[in-house]
Formats: structure tokens, C-alpha cells, sequence
């Protein structure tokens, strides 16, 4: 089964963003304790954790003519690269049904399905946005066989797409001070493409689950949720400045 998550991430302004950098020694790095709001960018995410991949957009606004139109876009594109039909099993009516609602089984916040329902092929984990929940949003997914999940109220961190967009955000401004909602869209994207040439899967793992591994192996926790891999993000190498500054510092 695949398994994505949706999250918008933001407001991104337009500050200075704190952060470490490489800097002479006695001459630390400086930022303007003011700035200019010339307004803020988001950053539309699809996340699928089994593979570390991820698909954004960055966007000025966030609404539902932004999102609903994109995402739809981006669905189509992951299952034109599913299997077809006729290559997964057929189930009759009923247990396919009862595969689509063995997905509510516990869950406090449960959507009404039709009537009648195509093979289940794609999971989609959201958080409790009202406008997640639009009608014709949410019989476009069922009739394509997308099942949607929410998250509990103030559990948003059991979506993984939370912990990817922590990522990119502090890969993309930490230490930085855009001028412009464009800048700020530029380099989340350009993070993300970056992420992508060598993605990190996901695994869940929640505390106990940590305990109990830690003996055998070694896990990461990734962006401050119940997600965990089990090798290290690759940081970006330091450049040859970068390095010859290091060294300078080591020898002062």
C-alpha cells in the first residue's frame, strides 16, 4: 500500500533566521536586528515515507483554489505510476469495503464512504483542516481509491510530512536573511530537489519501540516526531572556503 502525507508548512517571513555558520575567530557573524515585511511564503508538501521522497510547491497563500487544484495534479501523477488494475487483486464488493474501513478502526475522526468504492491503492494522512475535508475533495480521492486519514486534534506530529518540512526549513534559511516571499520559495524547492538526489526513508518508531532497539542498533530521530532512520541524514559537505576557514580558525 502506498502511504503519503499532506502538511503546508509556514508562514515563512522575511527575517533573519538564526543559525550556525563558519566565521572568523573574533569576527562572528552579524544580523539586522530589523526587517522588512514584505510578506510571507508557505510551502505545500507531499511526503511518502517508505521511500524518503518528497513533492512541494511554494506558494504566497495556502488556500483551497491553491492547494486542492495542486495536489489533485500531484495524486494523479503517483498513481499513474501504481499499478494498474488489472495487475492487483480483485476482491469482491464487500471485502473490499471492509479493506477501505479496516483503516478508520480505532481512529476518533472517520469520514462517511460511498456507496460504491474502486480497489483501495493509496493512503493519505492529513491533519484536521476544515478545508481537508471538502465533500468534493473527498469523492474525487475515494473514486481514484485514495483513502484519507486525520490526525487527532493537537497530534499533528503523527503526520511524517511534519518532520520533512522541519528538514528542508532548516536546511533552506537557518542562518540566512531573505529579502523576498520569491527568495524564501527558491530555496525551499531548490532544498527539496537536493533532498530528493539522495532521500532518507522514514520509519516509525515511538519511544518505547527506541528503547527496545537501542541495544541492537542504532536509529535517528528525524524533524522531533515518532519518525526514525536507522543511518544519518547526510549533512552538506563544507567547500573549500569553508574548510580553509575552519583550518585558519584551528591554528589561531
Amino acid at each position: 500500500m502506498s502511504v503519503w502525507g499532506l502538511d503546508q508548512a509556514g508562514p515563512f517571513q522575511t527575517l533573519p533566521y538564526p543559525g550556525s555558520s563558519w566565521q572568523m575567530e573574533g569576527k562572528p557573524a552579524r544580523r539586522p536586528h530589523q526587517h522588512i515585511r514584505n510578506g510571507t511564503a508557505k510551502l505545500m508538501t507531499l511526503f511518502h515515507p517508505g521511500s524518503g521522497r518528497v513533492r512541494v510547491k511554494g506558494v504566497r497563500s495556502c488556500t483551497n483554489a491553491v492547494l486542492h487544484p495542486w495536489l489533485k495534479e500531484e495524486l494523479e501523477t503517483i498513481l499513474s505510476t501504481l499499478p494498474s488494475e488489472a495487475a492487483r487483486r480483485s476482491l469482491p464488493a464487500e471485502e473490499n469495503r471492509a479493506l477501505w474501513k479496516s483503516w478508520q478502526e480505532g481512529l476518533s475522526v472517520r469520514v462517511t464512504l460511498p456507496e460504491e468504492l474502486p480497489p483501495l491503492k493509496m493512503v493519505v494522512v492529513l491533519d484536521n483542516l476544515t478545508g481537508h475535508k471538502t465533500p468534493e475533495l473527498l469523492l474525487w480521492m475515494f473514486s481514484r481509491g485514495i483513502m484519507v486519514l486525520y490526525t487527532p486534534l493537537g497530534a499533528s506530529w503523527l503526520n511524517m510530512t511534519e518532520s520533512i518540512q522541519r528538514i528542508l526549513a532548516r536546511r533552506a534559511l537557518e542562518g540566512h536573511h531573505p529579502q523576498s516571499p520569491e527568495e524564501i520559495i527558491e530555496w525551499l524547492e531548490a532544498t527539496a530537489g537536493g533532498w530528493n538526489r539522495d532521500p532518507t526513508p522514514f520509519e516509525w518508531g515511538g519511544c518505547r519501540a527506541a528503547r527496545r532497539d537501542r541495544v541492537r542498533r542504532r536509529r535517528h530521530a528525524l524533524g522531533g516526531s515518532g519518525a526514525c532512520s536507522r543511518r544519518p541524514i547526510r549533512r552538506r559537505r563544507p567547500t573549500v572556503i569553508e574548510k580553509w576557514q575552519r583550518a585558519n580558525q584551528m591554528t589561531h
